[in-house]
């Protein structure tokens, strides 16, 4: 797949993730002006924050100074570690969940010895094994700086707290000079190895959300909605 980015509106720009799901890769986005680059997610592993870069550099877009994580899962945050001098922002919650995933052994070996312990996580843990070039080099980055319902960074953007049931960190980045919300994963159901029968996408969540004044709305796995293709989603 062809890493690159994709402008949206105004100052946003979306780089697509993996369509094929058992690459389990989020998409990614920058919203970038005079006053520096906020990047939401940092690509699943060093190797995917590598190729984002060098397709931010051939869209003419400057390199970050700030990212936001939209929730603490790997395939949002594993690629923190190549991002250098950014300053790195996510909910209070996902700090201390991080800070625990920080200190797991992460390798083959460990991915396998989980999958034993537990069938469920295959699928996850595949796509981890397939994802990450070397081990020695990952590192696993909590927020530098947290908050608890909403922060607003030097260049306007919004973060913005809603947790649910996919993460309890969930956060959703609003532009509101562009009419652009970036959701995450915020209404997706829970993830694979945690989800029952009975778990569906949360409509509700993204019916509270939506906004007359944003015209555009981003999840990480799914292609963008305008305002009333997101309407009719959650009407059915």
């Amino acid at each position: 797949m062809v890493v690159a980015f994709e402008h949206l509106a105004g100052r946003v720009w979306l780089c697509a993730g993996e369509s094929d799901p058992e690459f389990v890769q989020a998409g990614v986005a920058v919203i970038s002006d005079e006053r520096g680059s906020v990047l939401v997610d940092a690509g699943q592993s060093p190797s995917h924050a590598r190729e984002i870069q060098v397709a931010l550099r051939a869209a003419g877009l400057e390199a970050p100074r700030w990212l936001v994580y939209t929730h603490h899962h790997w395939d949002h945050v594993w690629g923190a570690c190549a991002w250098p001098d950014v300053e790195i922002i996510g909910h209070v919650s996902g700090a201390e969940l991080l800070r625990a995933e920080a200190t797991r052994p992460w390798s083959v070996r460990y991915l396998r010895e989980e999958v034993l312990r537990n069938r469920r996580l295959g699928p996850s843990y595949r796509a981890r094994a397939l994802a990450v070039d070397s081990w020695d080099e990952l590192r696993v980055l909590p927020p530098s700086r947290v908050f608890t319902d909403e922060v607003e960074l030097p260049t306007g953007v919004l973060a913005r707290h809603v947790g649910g049931r996919h993460a309890p960190d969930s956060t959703v980045v609003v532009v509101p000079d562009s009419g652009v919300m970036l959701l995450g994963d915020s209404w997706y159901p829970p993830p694979a190895h945690l989800r029952t029968p009975a778990d569906e996408p949360d409509l509700a969540l993204v019916g509270r959300l939506l906004d007359d004044d944003i015209g555009w709305y981003v999840s990480s796995h799914s292609p963008p909605l305008t305002l009333d293709e997101a309407r009719a989603a959650i009407t059915g």
